[in-house]
Formats: C-alpha cells, structure tokens, sequence
C-alpha cells in the first residue's frame, strides 16, 4: 500500500512557499500599488480624448493589472493549500476573490458598465492593507442596526412636523407645505439648515408662532437627532477598535502580549524548514533508522 503522506507534503510544501511569499511586506506593497494604479486607470479612461488616444496602452495596462491581482488570489489560495477552509472563513479572501473572479465572468466581460462597477470595487481592497480604513469600514458595517433605528425615529419626526406644516401653512405656502410629501421635502432640506432663515421670514409673514415650528425643528431635527447619529457611529467605531485589538492580541488568556509574533514566527521557520524536506516520503526516517541499526 502506497503512503498517502506525499501528497499531503506536498501540499504542505506549497502552502508553506506561497505563505512565506504573501507575508513578506514587499508583496503587499505591490498589491497595494496595484490597486491604486487600476484606480487611476480608470480614471484615465473618464477623459475620452485620452482613452482614445492611448486605448492600446491602457488596455495593456489593464491585462497586467489583472494578471497581477490574478497571481496574487493564487498565490493566497496556495498559502492555504494545507488548510482550505481557513481561506473561505476570512471575509476580506471572500471579498477579493469574488472581485477577481468576476473580470473572467463571459456575461460580466461583455457588459462595459457592470465590469466597469465591479473594477471600481477593487479600490475597496484597500481596506485590506490599511488598518485604520477596516476599522472604519467594521464599524460602519456594526452601526446599521443603530442607523436603521435613527431613521425610523428621524422619519417619525419628519412625519409628524410635515402633517403640522401642511395644517398651517399649506394655503399660504402651497409650493412648500401643499402636500404632505412637498411638506416632508421641505423639512428634510431645512435638517442642514440651508435656507432656514428665508423659512423663517416666509413663516413670520404668516403667523409670529411659526418661530416655535421652525425652532424647535431645528432643534430637534438638526442638532438632537445628529448627534444621536453620531454618538451610534463613534460607539460602533469604539466597538471596530475593540475588535481589532482583541484579533492581535494572544488568544491564550494569560499569555505574554507577544505571544502571537512568537507564534507566526515560529511557524515561518517551521514551513521553511518543511519546504526543504526532501521530496520522497519517509527517506530521513529511514536515514534515522540506518544510524541506529548499523553495524
């Protein structure tokens, strides 16, 4: 019977050389040259005098940069060769491999402006080597359930102060406040108090308490309601912060704090050291058992 162990030292000699080559700071340096690259590519073709121009170049330059984004999915599929699921559990390898994959699509190729969207997405691969941006993207992500709740008390308000703008002003002021939808419009561009005072003087011709309905609108809506927005960001930001810092820190309770570098580098020497096994299954132990049984 065969020893099914070389294949599994193979893989484990392919995971251990392509993991070496995606943890070296140079390879994230390229990719993230890269990206930015593609970015002013398409930036580039915004200009249809240069696209024209120089169409042959900037289709070059693309097909390297997709060759490149290419190698690189490879290669990070490759360091988990020994462990395949590990690449499907991480959001940010989901994220970047359904962005790839997607330029070799037939139906997405043929579309212009869907692959020019989907290309747009790879300017959000950024947040990959950026930590500070995934911080911020997590806790924009963390803080839609808070935002979803702020909308709907926003909009109850909006509601509630259109139906009593449309009560009083809708036969003085029907461009405003002649419907119930015209009313919610006007309020919603007064929440940035731009044109609050020429609503207010409007008001005052009137009736003197519509300074109590814009007041209070505006207190309500423009400074109550957007600081509540903003408290919920910075605790889902404080939330994103936390999570970051308990991935880096050691998961052993306890432990040294660095604990986890000692960890990463050891496995390091221990793939390099499994890179440069011989490629036969079994010949060191058979070496070790020479020595030993020798004359």
């Amino acid at each position: 019977m065969r020893d099914p162990r070389p294949a599994g030292r193979g893989r484990m000699k392919l995971a251990a050389r392509c993991r070496v080559a995606t943890e070296a700071p140079a390879f994230g340096m390229v990719v993230f040259c890269a990206i930015l690259f593609n970015a002013a590519l398409m930036g580039v073709e915004t200009y249809s005098g240069l696209a024209a121009e120089y169409r042959l170049v900037l289709q070059g330059a693309e097909n390297c940069c997709l060759a490149l984004f290419t190698l690189e999915m490879l290669l990070r599929l490759g360091a988990c060769a020994d462990r395949p699921k590990a690449f499907f559990r991480d959001p940010w390898n989901l994220f970047d491999l359904a962005v790839v994959a997607s330029a070799f699509v037939p139906l997405v190729r043929e579309n212009t402006t869907l692959l020019r969207l989907l290309r747009l997405a790879r300017v959000l691969r950024t947040a990959r080597f950026l930590p500070h941006l995934r911080i911020l993207l997590i806790a924009v992500g963390r803080s839609l359930p808070g935002t979803a709740s702020f909308l709907f008390v926003g909009a109850l308000v909006l509601y509630v102060y259109a139906m009593v703008g449309w009560v009083c002003f809708a036969r003085s002021d029907p461009g405003h406040y002649g419907s119930v939808g015209r009313a919610m419009l006007t309020l919603f561009l007064l929440t940035t108090l731009d044109g609050l005072t020429d609503a207010v003087r409007a008001g005052l011709q009137i009736s003197r308490l519509s300074i109590v309905y814009y007041a209070s609108y505006a207190l309500l809506a423009s400074f109550v309601l957007v600081n509540v927005l903003i408290g919920v960001v910075l605790n889902s930001l404080d939330e994103a912060r936390e999570m970051e810092e308990e991935a880096n820190r050691a998961p052993v309770p306890g432990a040294d704090p660095d604990v986890r570098a000692r960890i990463a580098t050891a496995r390091r020497a221990l793939d390099e050291i499994e890179a440069s096994l011989p490629v036969a299954a079994g010949r060191p132990e058979r070496q070790l058992e020479a020595s030993h049984t020798g004359p």
